[in-house]
């Protein structure tokens, strides 16, 4: 009696082969993609980029902040436009409306939106977050 591995025959490898490759087509023809967000969807739906810290600097003339990450104390550059929504939440609360004049340096913020190629994270939303 023999013991050992069943290798298998070189059609087999073959169709797993052509079988694996056509895994990502098939998903790109029924418009399964994963970073794809829906048709039709919004901003506020699909996936947004996230950074959150406190404001070290702010220029409004500029309209950016720069913003220093808690735990790692990294900075990155946050752009905002007139487009972008400004709210004010306590922990667990229900956030309100404000405007850019009430973010203040020191302010624990959350900014989601999008990285340009040069790092800046472009924002749609900035959740100033108040303390208990």
């Amino acid at each position: 009696m023999k013991t050992g591995i069943a290798i298998p025959g070189g059609f087999s490898v073959l169709v797993l082969a052509v079988a694996l490759l056509a895994i990502p087509v098939i998903a790109q023809e029924s418009g399964e993609q994963g970073n794809a967000a829906p048709q039709g969807a919004t901003a506020k739906q699909q996936k947004q980029d996230r950074w959150e810290g406190i404001i070290t600097r702010s220029d409004k003339a500029k309209k950016t902040l720069t913003v220093r990450q808690r735990s790692s104390g990294l900075e990155k550059y946050v752009a905002y436009d007139d487009s972008t929504e400004w709210m004010s939440q306590e922990h667990h609360g229900k956030p309100t409306p404000i405007d850019a004049s009430q973010v203040q340096d020191n302010d624990r913020i959350i900014c989601l939106g999008k990285y340009d190629k040069k790092g800046v994270l472009h924002a749609t939303m900035i959740s100033k977050r108040l303390s208990h």
